[in-house]
């Protein structure tokens, strides 16, 4: 996740392709090289390249579409460009404001009178998720705590969690719903738990437990295992 990031960033730092990224996202419309090329005063050759580097890094789509106003004629169908579904978005230290967004937004619209507890079955179902559907070497492919310690570590950063293991507890550096977090502490910390309690049990890291425990600077959220049993309000701890 953090890799696709970054290599979407790199793909932008060149001011050229910058500008083709921009003026294709403009259009309504797929663009052809040709079109590209035109608007921005460059060679057919070097707008191929550079739209080519933007769809590698996820940035656009392409596909060979005959123009819709003219006749198919003889030859090749040219390569035309689009948009991708999502656009960039980097934040140092990262952030999951989107994730936030959708967990919410389902639990609203499931059940708007108890949004609250529906949001945190809801981020425990993407948790779970996540993991599940995540790369299979963050999985701890034996049991014990040691191994489901430094699963769960792989998964976290994955998520920007910048997470430190240290005497059997993982504490977490970042929290990737910060600014929700400031504003409604008990609703997006709770949500927090639950959904770190479902990325561990998508790893099958049963003897792990995540804890609601506020520090300041950092994230409400700290993984135990089984020498550090959960002593905080049942509502906020989550077992898989």
């Amino acid at each position: 996740m953090a890799d696709t990031r970054w290599q979407a960033v790199a793909a932008l730092v060149d001011p050229v392709r910058r500008a083709l990224y921009d003026y294709v996202r403009r259009q309504d419309h797929p663009v052809t090289r040709e079109e590209a090329a035109d608007a921005q005063a460059i060679s057919r050759n070097l707008t191929a390249f550079h739209l080519d580097k933007l769809v590698d890094a996820d940035l656009l789509r392409a596909r060979y579409e005959a123009p819709a106003d003219q006749p198919r004629g003889r030859g090749r169908t040219p390569k035309v460009y689009e948009p991708a579904d999502d656009g960039v978005n980097l934040t140092i230290p990262p952030r999951q404001y989107a994730l936030a967004g959708e967990i919410l937004a389902d639990a609203v619209a499931n059940d708007p009178t108890n949004a609250g507890d529906v949001a945190r079955r809801h981020a425990f179902d993407h948790g779970r998720r996540i993991s599940q559907n995540g790369p299979v070497h963050a999985r701890p492919d034996t049991a014990g705590a040691a191994r489901q310690l430094a699963a769960a570590q792989t998964a976290l950063a994955d998520l920007g969690f910048e997470p430190r293991t240290h005497e059997g507890q993982v504490s977490l550096r970042n929290c990737p719903f910060h600014a929700l977090a400031i504003r409604q502490p008990e609703l997006i910390c709770g949500l927090n738990v639950a959904f770190i309690s479902g990325l561990l049990a998508g790893l099958g890291c049963s003897d792990l437990t995540a804890q609601l425990r506020r520090r300041a600077g950092a994230c409400c959220v700290v993984i135990n295992g089984p020498d550090k049993p959960a002593k905080i309000p049942p509502i906020l701890t989550w077992r898989s």
